[in-house]
């Protein structure tokens, strides 16, 4: 095909192919949502069992979540502590009943080993 005798001093569009565009697109660097795990559907549904009429605000259910955060990593550090002294390389949940008993006063102690004895033992049966 011939042009008229007129010469383009235009550069042609470069062509860029779609992986190209996904590479630039890929190098744009999005905020990601983080996914936050709670406690608080839990926190919810305790106290609707004790107390079905009461309400909790956003504020004292995000100390009552961190509380809970707080006491897990507790319990989780004295376990690991537990299993080191005994030179074991397994967390049972004997270590996880004593380290309760070490951190937490000897009633609440009680109340929340008999739960864990519940829990393992429907688990087990659930198998």
């Amino acid at each position: 095909m011939s042009t008229g005798g007129k010469v383009s001093t235009k550069p042609a569009a470069p062509t860029v192919d779609k992986k190209e565009k996904k590479s630039k697109a890929e190098g744009i660097k999005k905020a990601k949502k983080t996914c936050k795990e709670t406690y608080s559907p839990y926190i919810y549904k305790v106290l609707k069992q004790v107390h079905s009429d009461t309400g909790i605000s956003n504020k004292v259910m995000s100390i009552l979540n961190l509380f809970v955060n707080d006491i897990c990593e507790y319990i989780a550090t004295e376990t690991s502590k537990l299993v080191s002294y005994n030179k074991k390389s397994t967390i049972s949940s004997h270590e996880i009943q004593t380290a309760v008993y070490l951190i937490l006063p000897s009633e609440f102690a009680k109340h929340i080993v008999s739960e864990d004895t519940k829990a393992v033992t429907k688990y087990i049966c659930s198998k």
